[in-house]
Formats: C-alpha cells, structure tokens, sequence
C-alpha cells in the first residue's frame, strides 16, 4: 500500500523521482510505469494493474447517467500512460503538468492503492484547510471516528 508523504522537486524537462519505495509498489503491480490522470487540482498514479479494476469498476457501472459520462471523458479522457525510466523517474505530460500547476515543488502523497502528485503550494494549502474546516466539523469528526481514528 502506498502511504506517507515524499517531497520533491520536478525537473524543467517534466520528470519526476518516483520514492524508492513507490517504485516497489509499482513494480509488484503491473511493473514498469504509472496511469496518471487528473482530478481535484492534482494528479492521480495508478499502477497498471490497480488501473485495469478502476477501468472495470468503471466500465461495469450500470447507471449510464450524463455527469457519469462527463466523468469519464474528463478523468479517463485525460489518463496518460508513464513508464518508468532506468532512474526510476517519469515524465509528466506538459497537459497534466499545466492542469496540476507542477512548476517546481512537488508533493506525492500515498493514498493506499495509488498516490497522488501535488503542487507544494497546493499540498499546504489542501492541508491548511483540512485542519481549519473539516476537522472542525462535527460530520467530518465522526465519519473518522466511524473507521476507529
């Protein structure tokens, strides 16, 4: 499972270091590269294989409703596919690059079955208003307890 957070930086080139023990991961699971697409202001790396049972779980919805097609032209319509180069980096297309704001700072954070990829400034910002709103708010604080946090 992918957990905890790496900060890094993304080269003027759009590369990216994948975390050692990322890269683990992405290799037990598909091998040699990433699915990223985009949503939220950041970007979403699944390895191949997680990626096959987000596209079935998908493609096997049997509510074929106008925001789920939306949906999927925007998210699977924006999925790239990274390979993992010799130094165990990827490169980050210029379009999710944009859409993600990735100019320098970055932050990967790991999400259990996938991480994500954040702009720094985006990261803190994300964290500042977590701590500020929804742990400050009574559903949020028991939908956590519900899990045993």
């Amino acid at each position: 499972m992918f957990r905890g957070s790496s900060y890094h930086t993304i080269d003027t080139k759009g590369r990216i270091i994948i975390p050692a023990r990322f890269r683990e991961l992405v290799t037990e699971n598909g091998g040699d590269g990433l699915v990223l697409s985009r949503i939220d202001g950041m970007l979403v790396a699944y390895p191949y294989d997680i990626w096959s049972g987000v596209e079935r779980q998908i493609l096997d919805r049997k509510d074929k409703t106008e925001a789920l097609r939306r949906f999927k032209r925007y998210f699977i319509g924006s999925a790239q596919d990274c390979p993992l180069d010799r130094q165990g980096r990827i490169l980050v297309p210029p379009s999710l690059r944009q859409y993600a704001h990735l100019d320098k700072d970055i932050v990967m954070v790991g999400v259990l079955d996938h991480f994500e990829v954040w702009s720094r400034e985006r990261w803190d910002y994300e964290n500042q208003r977590f701590e500020e709103e929804d742990m400050n708010n009574e559903e949020v604080r028991n939908e956590i307890a519900s899990i045993g946090l």
